[in-house]
């Protein structure tokens, strides 16, 4: 039986392997919202690597672990976040202030809330890790 959020499901298959130590996990199905989510985390070092693997359906991907995620999930709904209204959402989500990373969905393509930030681009956030 398949979950009815691919996204949710693979943020939960990745939070679970980090916790009983594994060093790889497989995410399938892939999707171009995953494998871009899945760069933000490599960019911020939260995971060694990533690669998609086509098994002639969706596709999957190989994800290398690192140890470093205590936790990461989908943000539902989808809120809408100013340039300016990043910290807002920090205390929501993350533990502290500069602790972790809120993963944004802007017109300029999907980047972390520090990336976000810099650039002056709003969007809606649609996950976190730390």
């Amino acid at each position: 039986m398949t979950g009815n959020d691919p996204f949710a499901n693979a943020l939960s298959a990745l939070n679970n392997a980090e916790s009983v130590g594994h060093l790889e996990q497989t995410v399938s199905p892939a999707s171009n919202e995953i494998g871009s989510v899945l760069e933000v985390f490599y960019d911020r070092g939260y995971i060694d690597g990533f690669s998609f693997v086509d098994d002639g359906k969706a596709g999957e991907f190989e994800v290398e672990l690192k140890g470093a995620i205590n936790e990461c999930g989908p943000v539902k709904p989808r809120y809408s976040a100013g340039a300016d209204e990043f910290e807002k959402w920090e205390k929501r989500f993350l533990p502290a202030r500069d602790y972790g990373t809120l993963v944004v969905t802007t017109s300029h393509g999907v980047m972390s809330h520090y990336e976000a930030r810099e650039e002056g681009v709003g969007g809606q956030v649609i996950a976190y890790v730390y």
